[in-house]
């Protein structure tokens, strides 16, 4: 009896969290110009928003989004997708951010992170963490990690949720 009341409480908590992370968190993040910008804010007109969380310092997120870059003008042409990145850069290493973005020449909405507010939020342990929102705002697809061609399956799932 006491094993079937801890499975119950903890799928009980297993489906509390997983509802919980199914819609956008409403969270403080800070523009390139160190001003606040609440991701309630986020809009696209309906159309679908990736999300990626990356950092200046690794390599396969740089990677993901100069790959998405390539290919960025004719995602939003095809299916009016947005493409948003999420510096998890800490405070100390903010400054950083938006030489690099200027350097990369990335044509997305950047925003940081600096004290994981957003990144706890959505339980990202790692990075790359790639989410696929619905035009409701609702997570329908999430990946981490990078491999040459992701940016693809990624194009596909997007495609699906533009029909």
């Amino acid at each position: 009896m006491k094993k079937l009341l801890i499975f119950t409480a903890f799928l009980s908590f297993s489906l509390l969290s997983f509802s919980q992370n199914r819609t956008l968190p409403k969270v403080d993040l800070k523009t390139l110009d160190n001003n606040t910008f609440n991701t309630s804010d986020f809009d696209n007109d309906g159309k679908p928003i990736v999300i990626s969380f990356w950092a200046t310092w690794c390599k396969p997120c740089i990677k993901e989004l100069n790959n998405i870059a390539e290919v960025y003008e004719d995602w939003q042409d095809e299916t009016g997708v947005k493409v948003i990145a999420i510096s998890i850069d800490d405070a100390r290493n903010m400054s950083k951010v938006k030489p690099k973005v200027n350097a990369l020449l990335w044509d997305y909405e950047v925003y940081c992170d600096p004290n994981g507010d957003l990144k706890r939020a959505m339980g990202v342990g790692s990075v790359p963490h790639t989410f696929l929102l619905n035009e409701n705002k609702e997570i329908v697809y999430q990946h981490t990690g990078y491999k040459d061609g992701d940016e693809y399956d990624l194009f596909k799932k997007i495609e699906a949720l533009s029909k």
